[in-house]
């Protein structure tokens, strides 16, 4: 599903974000990176988005080779991807049905569809009877949880997130982490960048961590849904 081969990342300048990163995350599985601030767990991942373009070494993404991906090509490709970020990105003067419809109008899709899509979407991180509130008026869990709702309306073959619960206290971080179990158990191939090592380490899930741009180590198989 993701595959890294020899991946380095070199910036103008000359630094070297990451260096000869080989890297294979299975269709279904769960896998967290961690690694340090600057140890290149966001670059890693705007290559997966192609937001970024590596500058060496092959890196395929649901059986593309994203080094030969077209500039027109790149908005399809990202169609089976669903991003979470940390600072949430919504529309502050938007509703929170309007913030997580966004990708399936952006899309096209027919508006009978977007409305049944969304209500599943935020009935199941728990917001559904918030769909009228604007982001403002939500904690910064549920802001999140808007945010993973947004990302899996599309129902994206990989969910990606890059540190999805640094701003959150333990127990929301619990639950946000328990969201993402779940949507893997479906079958969705995750990835989470995350620096929280003690949450990470009471879930049965394989981590790749990495360290000046290098990949050190993948301690445990972990579970698969």
């Amino acid at each position: 599903m993701i595959h890294f081969d020899q991946v380095s990342k070199r910036y103008e300048g000359g630094h070297e974000a990451l260096s000869s990163v080989s890297l294979h995350i299975e269709k279904g599985e769960m896998v967290f990176l961690t690694g340090h601030s600057g140890a290149g767990k966001s670059t890693l991942l705007k290559l997966i988005t192609r937001i970024e373009k590596a500058s060496s070494g092959q890196l395929r993404v649901n059986g593309q080779i994203l080094n030969r991906l077209r500039r027109s090509q790149i908005p399809h490709f990202r169609r089976n991807l669903g991003i979470v970020h940390q600072d949430h990105q919504l529309l502050m003067d938007q509703t929170v049905y309007d913030n997580v419809a966004l990708p399936l109008i952006i899309a096209g899709e027919h508006p009978k569809d977007v409305t049944r899509r969304v209500r599943a979407a935020l009935d199941k991180v728990g917001l559904l009877e918030r769909e009228k509130y604007r982001p403002i008026q939500l904690s910064g869990g549920e802001q999140q949880r808007v945010g993973i709702a947004r990302a899996v309306v599309k129902k994206p073959a990989i969910l990606l997130a890059d540190e999805p619960t640094g701003n959150l206290d333990p127990g929301l971080s619990r639950d946000i982490m328990e969201l993402f179990s779940e949507f893997n158990r479906v079958g969705t191939t995750v990835l989470i960048a995350s620096h929280d090592l003690g949450l990470i380490a009471r879930l049965n899930y394989r981590v790749a961590s990495l360290q000046d741009g290098k990949l050190m180590s993948t301690p445990f198989e972990g579970r698969r849904s």
